[in-house]
């Protein structure tokens, strides 16, 4: 088995320009006021609030060899975001969002990665950023009140305070398919593609899982290899993103008004608008159920959705993603377009999803369905008929044998939790993390978890950053989290945790806000349903962006009510 994972996996930590080697090897351990796990969207805002606006001394731990996060590993083909550029952008710098300039709809992958490698040299960031160094440990010192972080690279660093923002969907899931360690092709994992191109001209690849990045990759793949087995456990809802180069002057009409049309994102329960500024086909969210319109009237608004792309059919009613009978409605509308360009009537049905819309992440494809009737693919229907195992040259089923050259995992991520569950993070009285959350992750506002005291996470469970924009969610989070640590240090705070009682309330609010809404009604990553043994508990605030930000605004206008706050000494 060949496996190429991206480069960062063999770069040797480098002392930074002007600084003696504090390595691991050499017994030192690296003194700030804050760490920051992650070198994502979440970590770069975090360091620019702490460092440039409050004067923090601030270090950065990335495990790859460059920022972006999840764009720096989901290199494979096809990968793309599903918010536009205009507004899947850093507010924080005026100068990053006027001179960084986009040039489609929907940002694809190199340019999202380019525009973080941007972002750090034009704020001077790479000095405080440790690249190529992955956090295994952190263990809280109570008697000192700090955090001693550990890498795999040998250093140690400590601090008081403690960010964890390593992302929501950063830890691939490797299925445990028996044999896999025997076959002789090439494995890849969407989630942790190499730097270098990967070749599919003329090969027969299997690829496994329908998810955002299986639908993404398809096409991709479809074109270029001999044969291509599609194996689909489950049927996702995948819309047409309608991707097109930014017109003349859209850009520049943004930018005239960023901060105006930021504040109206911001009011939005994704803090995203579906049209940043299209006012030849701006589509206006219905404010009727689907329910309650003739079926003439709900056809044409479902058909201007559809025309328009991205997550347009998400508005198209108020209710489309709360009351199961309207998302039936929009199942109804979707299983009509793939049988109007799926040929096979059998594949068609196959494709079509069983399962509410919404109750699954909805993904934007372009042209995924029109892969279905090219000769050399073959939709493989592993529910019906599961893989049994991998051997030297392919894939086992029960019923088949299909052999490969190549096998792709599309097979996504231990979502939100996985990250923070893996680098053994110890609270007080030795108290680890993962053991806490067996049954299901428990925190206050998806912001801090009770003992564990001056640790915050950025897109953590039960925040609300899956569910919107995820860069303006994470950014709403580091200016939380900065005001709260200058609060306690302008106070002489020593530590500041969460009570469980308030913790026990969140986890409660959140859990109702989910009920009431699609999401709980299926499988789904949101509960951990794609991971093998993980405790299905719902993983999301699902009230929206708006309700998030004044709750935690709330909070601390009230002297940061349900925390603790603890005095040095």
């Amino acid at each position: 088995m060949l496996y190429k994972a991206p480069t960062m996996a063999i770069v040797a930590a480098v002392p930074l320009q002007g600084e003696s080697d504090l390595s691991g090897n050499s017994g030192a351990i690296q003194e700030f006021d804050v760490l920051v796990v992650g070198a994502g969207f979440g970590g770069l805002a975090m360091l620019h609030k702490l460092r440039d606006e409050l004067g923090y001394r601030v270090r950065v731990i990335e495990a790859g060899s460059g920022p972006g996060g999840t764009w720096y590993w989901n290199r494979y083909p096809g990968a793309r975001c599903d918010v536009e550029s205009l507004q899947y952008s850093m507010s924080f710098s005026d100068e990053l969002q006027q001179e960084w300039e986009w040039t489609e709809r929907f940002a694809a992958q190199p340019d999202i990665l380019a525009y973080a490698e941007f972002a750090i040299e034009r704020l001077d960031m790479a000095k405080d950023i440790d690249f190529g160094r992955r956090a295994t440990s952190a263990v809280f010192d109570e008697e000192a009140g700090n955090w001693t972080l550990e890498t795999d690279t040998g250093e140690s660093y400590r601090a008081r305070w403690l960010v964890m923002a390593a992302g929501p969907l950063s830890t691939p899931n490797f299925p445990s398919f028996p044999g896999l360690e025997n076959f002789k092709g090439e494995v890849y994992h969407s989630g942790a593609w190499p730097a270098d191109p990967v070749s599919f001209m003329g090969k027969r690849v299997a690829q496994i899982g329908t998810g955002s990045s299986g639908i993404q990759i398809a096409p991709m793949i479809a074109k270029d290899a001999d044969q291509l087995y599609l194996m689909q456990r489950t049927a996702s809802h995948t819309v047409p993103a309608r991707n097109r180069p930014l017109r003349p002057g859209e850009q520049e009409q943004i930018k005239a008004h960023y901060n105006d049309y930021r504040a109206s994102w911001k009011e939005t329960i994704g803090a995203t608008l579906w049209s940043s500024i299209v006012p030849d086909e701006k589509i206006v969210a219905y404010e009727k159920s689907a329910l309650e319109v003739g079926e003439e009237e709900r056809r044409a608004v479902f058909e201007r959705a559809w025309a328009f792309g991205g997550y347009a059919l998400h508005r198209s009613f108020k209710d489309i993603l709360s009351i199961p009978e309207a998302s039936d409605l929009v199942n109804a509308f979707i299983r009509e377009k793939i049988a109007e360009v799926v040929k096979d009537p059998k594949t068609a049905e196959l494709l079509t999803p069983k399962h509410y819309y919404g109750v699954k992440r909805v993904i934007l494809d372009t042209d995924y369905y029109e892969i279905f009737n090219r000769p050399n693919v073959t939709l493989v229907d592993v529910k019906s008929d599961p893989i049994v195992e991998m051997t030297e040259t392919g894939v086992k089923t029960w019923d088949g044998f299909y052999e490969v050259d190549m096998i792709v995992l599309a097979t996504g991520f231990d979502a939100m939790t996985g990250s923070l569950i893996r680098m053994n993070i110890r609270g007080r009285g030795g108290r680890v993390l993962g053991d806490d959350w067996k049954d299901g992750p428990r925190t206050y506002l998806g912001i801090m978890a009770t003992g564990f005291p001056n640790m915050f996470m950025i897109g953590g469970p039960q925040s609300c950053s899956a569910l919107a924009n995820v860069i303006t969610a994470n950014e709403q989070q580091a200016d939380w989290i900065a005001e709260c640590i200058a609060h306690c240090d302008e106070r002489k705070i020593a530590t500041i945790e969460t009570t469980d009682e308030a913790q026990d309330g969140w986890v409660n609010h959140v859990n109702e806000l989910a009920d009431k809404t699609i999401f709980t009604k299926g499988d789904s990553w949101y509960l951990g349903s794609n991971i093998p043994g993980k405790p299905r508990a719902f993983l999301l605030y699902a009230g929206g962006f708006p309700a998030y930000k004044q709750h935690c605004e709330a909070i601390a206008a009230k002297g940061y009510e349900g925390f603790v706050l603890s005095a040095a000494g």
